[in-house]
């Protein structure tokens, strides 16, 4: 079986966001690492080479496969930020159709920039994904 590429590593967080070339994508990046640790009281970690994850889980899959992820997370990306594990709270379609500007894809959110959703909105659909995800992965 493959190894996880997704680990957490050693790389300095503040480090990899003032690496970031797009002035816009570095303040983003910057307002999303305050929003995700208000919303989960966790300090910011990097996870594999890009992506600034929030306290952590361990699953399992019926194939045998298991790991460790982010609670909650995020990738600052050429295209757009990509935020991890949005899928599971069960308000999200309501939240979604409130947020503005966005896309989504199997369990994650795509923004090209925060200025183009009611971060109030984006608070709040994180809050409640990270709730949802410590219920589902308590014990």
């Amino acid at each position: 079986m493959a190894e996880n590429k997704t680990k957490l590593t050693e790389i300095s967080v503040s480090a990899y966001i003032e690496a970031l070339t797009n002035q816009t994508s570095r303040a983003d990046a910057k307002a999303l690492v305050q929003l995700m640790q208000r919303a989960t009281g966790e300090k910011p970690k990097m996870w594999g080479p890009s992506i600034i994850g929030f306290g952590s889980y361990h699953y399992k899959y019926d194939s045998g496969r298991e790991g460790d992820a982010p609670i909650i997370g995020f990738s600052p990306r050429k295209a757009a930020t990509v935020l991890y594990n949005t899928a599971g709270c069960g308000d999200r379609e309501a939240l979604l159709a409130k947020l503005g500007k966005h896309t989504t894809g199997k369990g994650c959110l795509y923004i090209k920039k925060l200025a183009d959703v009611d971060q109030g909105v984006l608070e709040a659909l994180v809050v409640k994904s990270v709730e949802a995800a410590r219920a589902r992965h308590a014990g």
